[in-house]
């Protein structure tokens, strides 16, 4: 298998450089750091040419913030160039990504085994919180596919023909690109997920988040809360009678 990997990268988040570029030394493939889109440095007439509101549903119930955009369009900058290479998946990891290399190595060859069949999948920081059904495992990596797919996108390995649906399915688009392609009844693709997977999250050890946002009173707080539960909610009844195609366990 061709086997290519992105290391996503704010050029401006100076203080997670050299985790970038530890994660593209160690991350068991060829690599490249990858510079990521500032959403913060995209001028209103291109941010209103991507983004829209209500797209499908359930309606994603909070306005995209800067850093979430750069996010979604640097992703889809990676799945459009695998369109161009002669590769047959990418490893992309962003930035803030943890890596042991041991646990790592028996999830990235769980997902090679698998990446054909499953198209997109996700080396998830925690367990599931939904049903999920075992695809396959290499203790102690489980390979799952999940009713509600997981959110974040800290790491995934994609294959070029699922990149091309994420790709063509995207092209506005109205949430952050996690919650996205947790949308399977919309995407056509089930994110499936290996758990443990040698990833953890190392923001707060680095910089923090670069997808920020004010502080928020009590009320606003609450109030967004109740918003996601909603939100939530919908996603899994979305989510169980979904069309998107269920692989097999052949």
């Amino acid at each position: 298998m061709r086997l290519c990997a992105f290391i996503l990268h704010l050029t401006r988040a100076t203080a997670r450089r050299e985790n970038a570029q530890t994660l593209r030394d160690t991350c068991g493939v060829p690599a490249e750091i990858w510079p990521a889109v500032d959403g913060k440095a995209m001028p209103a007439g291109e941010l209103e040419a991507r983004v829209d509101a209500g797209l499908f549903a359930p309606a994603y119930p909070f306005p995209l913030r800067m850093g979430e955009i750069g996010c979604f369009l640097s992703h889809r900058q990676i799945w459009a160039e695998m369109q161009n290479r002669d590769i047959d998946a990418a490893l992309i990891i962003e930035d803030d990504a943890g890596l042991e290399p041991a646990m790592f190595d028996k999830a990235l060859s769980l997902a090679q085994a698998n990446i054909t069949d499953l198209g997109y999948i996700q080396f998830q920081t925690r367990p599931p919180r939904s049903s999920a059904r075992l695809i396959d495992t290499n203790a102690p990596c489980r390979l799952l596919l999940p009713t509600v797919g997981g959110l974040r996108t800290t790491a995934q390995l994609v294959s070029r023909d699922a990149a091309a649906q994420l790709l063509e399915v995207s092209r506005v688009f109205d949430r952050p690109v996690d919650t996205f392609v947790q949308s399977h009844w919309q995407t056509g693709l089930r994110p499936a997920m290996i758990h443990p997977s040698g990833i953890s999250e190392i923001a707060d050890l680095l910089d923090g988040s670069t997808i920020q946002s004010a502080r928020k009173s009590l009320a606003e707080k609450l109030g967004r809360e109740f918003r996601r539960g909603l939100y939530r909610r919908a996603v899994a009844r979305a989510a169980r009678h979904s069309p998107a195609p269920e692989p097999t366990n052949d």
